[in-house]
């Protein structure tokens, strides 16, 4: 079979998951992928916006399923991986999108109880994630993974501490796990957005509003970037048009880094 038409036929079918896939940034993923063909498998803390997403694609005409998924749970990460393979009966994608952010606040300020939620969803989420979605990868001799980032887990940021190093830790963990799988055929990517106008953004910035402007102005666009935008950069490497791409950090953000 000629190979254009091998990768048409596989993208006609792919099936994915997408975890925090009830709103922000992985509710437009998830919706970006159901446009692109590929079924999904939404997983969420939320059980009601995860559910709310799927029938959203489905009354549009995509396939989905949802399922209440803690990512710190090891067990739930797998039976997000079980519901989509039962539903589907494959898995070529998956976005570790599942996070959560602070009000700004100094480093030496952050209490133990604080700091271990933050790095069990935004760090141990993704690695219980991958090693729930890889072993089924390697089985099929290929796939796509690509973990959600930030522009935050590439410099550093005041009051910031946690979420950086967290976003950090994802970044290094990406690259390292891209390595390990390479040869067999699965890809592993990591997304970098930000500044993001989501609902989590504001709510980050919302015990200083000013903070909101003055993000603003230091965007080189002029404007925070939309969550269909850094949707359509996690789409193109769930494809087979991101077939060359592994183990890199891929920034959407209206050159805020490039300052």
């Amino acid at each position: 079979m000629d190979k254009d038409i091998l990768r048409t036929a596989r993208a006609d079918n792919r099936v994915a998951i997408v975890t925090g896939g009830g709103q922000g940034i992985g509710l437009a993923v998830a919706k970006a992928l159901a446009r692109d063909g590929v079924a999904v498998a939404i997983g969420d803390i939320d059980e009601q916006t995860a559910r709310t997403a799927a029938e959203a694609i489905r009354t549009g005409g995509g396939r989905a399923i949802s399922r209440r998924t803690d990512v710190t749970v090891a067990a739930d990460a797998r039976a997000l991986v079980d519901a989509a393979l039962n539903e589907f009966g494959r898995l070529d994608c998956a976005v570790n999108n599942a996070g959560i952010t602070l009000p700004p606040i100094p480093m030496a300020d952050i209490d133990d109880e604080t700091w271990d939620r933050l790095f069990a969803i935004n760090l141990s989420g993704v690695r219980n994630c991958m090693r729930a979605e890889i072993p089924v990868m390697l089985k099929a001799g290929a796939g796509s993974i690509v973990n959600m980032g930030s522009t935050l887990g590439l410099v550093g940021a005041r009051g910031s501490a946690a979420y950086v190093a967290s976003k950090h830790a994802v970044v290094g963990l990406t690259k390292a796990a891209a390595l390990d799988y390479a040869k067999a055929g699965i890809r592993i990517n990591v997304v970098c957005p930000g500044p993001v106008q989501t609902a989590m953004m504001f709510v980050h910035l919302a015990s200083n509003p000013t903070l909101i402007e003055d993000t603003r102005a230091t965007m080189p666009s002029g404007r925070f970037v939309e969550a269909d935008e850094a949707a359509a950069a996690v789409v193109w490497l769930c494809s087979p048009g991101g077939s060359g791409v592994y183990g890199q950090a891929l920034t959407v953000d209206g050159g805020w880094t490039a300052i």
